[in-house]
């Protein structure tokens, strides 16, 4: 079977196999000249055309159209010196498969219709009243060609089922590769939300309680320090909870989807504590009863990432507002601050990014950017009924 479903023209060893082919075939027909039909064995230019008739078949793969003229044309002669006409069988039979198996239908059409012809002239010299011989050969002929249709045919099918299926391989590993990609761009958004928060959080509180021990040290504030030495405790507890969290999803293989319990609206009261004891003046206002899980964990490290920013950028206690509503089907997100922005020279991060995919992860839009008023605004329209990728 793999002799058969494999182009003969692109087999390795194809010359060297061929070489081999046309001694056996040649040892073969060498027997049969000297065991059939005595009465026709060939003489010394009989054995001259039946032999050299083999050696064009050394190079069938690479020529076949001319090889099966040349052993023809050869076997022609043998045939018309009225030698022994069952030798050279074998080898008529390999170079009329070679053109059917290997060229168009009409091209093996047309030698079958000259190799007919041939052959009936041929006999109408050497053997007029052989009619039954006629029908014979025309008989075999016909029946070596079409089987080599029939296996050029067959192997074009299972070339179009190979393709088939190293396309649809392909396919896979382009969906698996795309599907990691996707996977690392959002673990590495849910790590910059948390690590980024609390870093930030405890980079304030660490400042705090730095001055606190340096602005007078004779008269120390113990109760102050106390508190800002507790809040980095606590801020160091929950990112060690969120961070343990995050780990224990990628490592546990069984859940459906790869992700654990995604954060929501219920858990902007926490940021927005966060933030006030980082310093940061948050009004709240949020009129949503209820979103779906993605738009929820949208908005959450959406919100999560505008008030990290202001309490890295917007300077000294700002005066932040949350605002989150549903309106035309939409769930609207605004955050604004008076802020004075990121320091000039500062490297951007990876937070408006991270902000923008967020939103576009639930078919959503979002817009940052300085306000005309001083300070900085996100403003973000995530839809209810989104039908796009949840992440958390």
């Amino acid at each position: 079977m793999a002799v058969i479903n494999r182009d003969p023209r692109t087999a390795p060893h194809g010359t060297r196999n061929d070489a081999i082919l046309a001694a056996v075939l040649a040892a073969v027909a060498v027997c049969l000249a000297l065991t059939t039909d005595p009465g026709r064995r060939p003489d010394a230019l009989g054995w001259t055309l039946l032999l050299a008739a083999h050696v064009p078949l050394v190079w069938r793969r690479r020529r076949p159209l001319l090889v099966a003229t040349a052993v023809l044309t050869l076997l022609a002669a043998y045939h018309a010196l009225d030698n022994n006409h069952t030798a050279p069988t074998p080898a008529t039979v390999v170079a009329l498969y070679t053109v059917a198996a290997t060229g168009t239908v009409r091209r093996t059409l047309c030698v079958g219709a000259t190799v007919l012809s041939a052959s009936v002239l041929v006999n109408l010299f050497s053997n007029p009243a052989g009619a039954v011989e006629v029908l014979r050969i025309s008989g075999w002929v016909i029946a070596v060609l079409f089987c080599g249709i029939d296996v050029r045919y067959y192997r074009r099918y299972v070339a179009a089922i190979v393709e088939r299926a190293e396309r649809a391989e392909r396919t896979r590993e382009e969906e698996a590769r795309r599907r990691v990609a996707e996977e690392r761009l959002r673990i590495a958004r849910d790590l910059h939300d948390l690590l980024a928060h609390s870093i930030t959080l405890i980079g304030v509180q660490t400042s705090v309680a730095a001055h606190v021990l340096a602005a007078d040290p004779e008269r120390l504030d113990r109760e102050t320090v106390a508190k800002a030495l507790d809040d980095i405790a606590e801020t160091c507890r929950t990112a060690r909870g969120e961070l343990r969290g995050t780990l224990e999803v990628l490592r546990e293989a069984d859940c459906p989807d790869g992700r654990g319990p995604l954060p929501g609206l219920d858990g902007l009261p926490d940021l927005v504590e966060a933030a006030r004891l980082a310093g940061v003046r948050v009004e709240p206002t949020v009129r949503v009863e209820q979103a779906p899980p993605a738009v929820g964990a949208a908005a959450y490290r959406i919100v999560q990432e505008a008030l990290t920013n202001a309490v890295r950028h917007a300077g000294p206690e700002p005066a932040v507002r949350v605002e989150l509503y549903e309106a035309d089907g939409a769930l609207r997100l605004t955050v604004t601050d008076d802020g004075t922005g990121p320091t000039p020279g500062t490297a951007p991060g990876f937070g408006l990014v991270g902000m923008r995919e967020r939103a576009r992860s639930v078919g959503g839009t979002l817009d940052a950017g300085p306000r005309d008023a001083g300070g900085f605004e996100v403003r973000a329209v995530l839809p209810l009924t989104t039908t796009g990728e949840e992440n958390g």
